[in-house]
């Protein structure tokens, strides 16, 4: 049973999901993490489903600005704002009676990837950390269509942070588009592959404040894999169509206690049977030796 919730954080309110498994608690508990400009609606039910059918406790949020969590503007991509964000989820996990927080992990995928590997390396208390079809450095979505495609954002970058500076309503610009479309990523299949993850009927909000960008050009979580002290299980998709995969193979090595398990898949295939059977099942059998559901 999932159980529609709020938690504060920061000046506003983060909506979230809370599923217990059966029995007794306290639980073991997993923090889901979703990819950038992406909401809990697209495809974290599974992940809950399935997690808490194995023994788990599942929190799965959105960030603020982002579907159904406070915040404006809306569509902000925020660093400072994301890990404020997952470290109060982390409290609502250390608060709640059912839920153990001696025994929690943190599971990102896509671009989440990069905030569950910089949060696992700053905090101490998270017992283990899985990423699956990770994102780990924020240009390279942006660059696989060239650095020109990229210069393309400067203006809407400058202009963005003039009105942001000025009071001014933001300036947009489309997370995903067809390849040639102006949009920040426009890889072949990603319009498609993003759509893939969203339910009937339902309306992706398909856009980012221009200066957003900026610093994700420069966040490199992969670089912090060597500070990683928990348990780290990477999921590489070897097709991966948004990032080199050898920089999610390397963070598994970098990290001291880092695991790599490769899959024939290129970034949204590992949502989608058949793969997402066989990865689920990996990540389950790893959470459980080291978060040991049921004792």
């Amino acid at each position: 049973m999932t159980i529609r919730t709020m938690f504060p954080s920061g000046a506003g309110r983060c909506a979230a999901w809370l599923t217990l498994p059966a029995g007794n608690g306290p639980h073991p508990a997993i923090l889901l993490v979703h990819g950038g400009g992406a909401t809990h609606a697209m495809m974290l039910e599974q992940y809950e489903r399935w997690f808490a059918a194995a023994g788990f406790a599942v929190v799965a949020f959105d960030f603020r600005h982002l579907g159904d969590s406070d915040g404006e503007p809306r569509q902000l991509m925020n660093l400072r704002r994301y890990f404020e964000d997952i470290d109060a989820a982390l409290a609502f996990i250390a608060a709640h009676p059912e839920l153990d927080a001696r025994r929690v992990a943190l599971w990102g995928t896509s671009f989440g990837a990069s905030h569950v590997v910089v949060t696992a390396a700053r905090r101490p208390d998270i017992a283990a950390a899985v990423i699956q079809c990770p994102i780990l450095q924020g240009r390279a979505p942006a660059l696989r269509s060239g650095l020109l495609h990229l210069l393309r954002f400067t203006g809407p970058i400058a202009s963005d942070l003039l009105r942001a500076a000025l009071g001014l309503p933001r300036r947009y610009v489309p997370i995903v588009g067809r390849p040639g479309e102006f949009a920040f990523v426009n890889v072949p299949g990603a319009y498609e592959g993003w759509h893939s993850v969203m339910p009937e009927g339902y309306t992706f909000d398909n856009r980012v404040p221009a200066g957003a960008g900026l610093t994700m050009l420069f966040y490199d979580a992969a670089a912090m894999a060597r500070r990683v002290r928990c348990p780290l299980l990477v999921c590489i998709s070897d097709k991966e169509t948004l990032m080199d995969p050898a920089v999610a193979a390397k963070a598994a090595q970098d990290a001291p206690h880092g695991v790599a398990r490769h899959y024939a898949a290129d970034h949204f295939e590992v949502y989608h049977p058949p793969l997402v059977g066989q990865i689920v099942a990996d990540q389950i059998a790893f959470l459980s030796e080291h978060l040991r559901p049921g004792t």
